[in-house]
């Protein structure tokens, strides 16, 4: 079984900065990406920001110039730099492994962290 854990949200207000991360561990070969996904009460949930197990970054345009993902590839852990953030940043962030196991592939999600942004 693989478990992923979020971290890190919180209440800030407008123009400041988090950085949640996210954890992966279980029954893991390999990762092949993980990534952040935001989503509100009735809304879509939406790609944030991606890194692949290559290194390869994918953003939103919205989050473009603030938001920036990293990689800890011996911990299996990603984190997301959110700077100037703004109210409309408000969301459920959540997580999104996609891991390889004995020639498989599996995606798993996390149980999403709370991001509250104040005017």
């Amino acid at each position: 079984q693989v478990q992923v854990v979020e971290s890190g949200g919180g209440l800030v207000q407008a123009g400041e900065s988090l950085r949640p991360s996210c954890a992966a561990s279980g029954s893991i070969d390999s990762i092949n990406a993980m990534g952040w996904y935001r989503q509100t009460p009735g809304n879509q949930r939406e790609l944030v920001a991606q890194v692949t197990g290559g290194a390869d970054t994918k953003y939103a345009d919205s989050v473009k110039g603030r938001f920036t993902i990293s990689r800890d590839s011996a911990k299996n852990t990603v984190h997301l730099l959110m700077n100037s953030l703004k109210p409309d940043d408000t969301a459920v962030y959540v997580c999104k492994v996609l891991i390889s196991w004995r020639g498989y592939t599996y995606q798993y999600w996390g149980q999403g962290t709370q991001v509250t942004v104040s005017s």
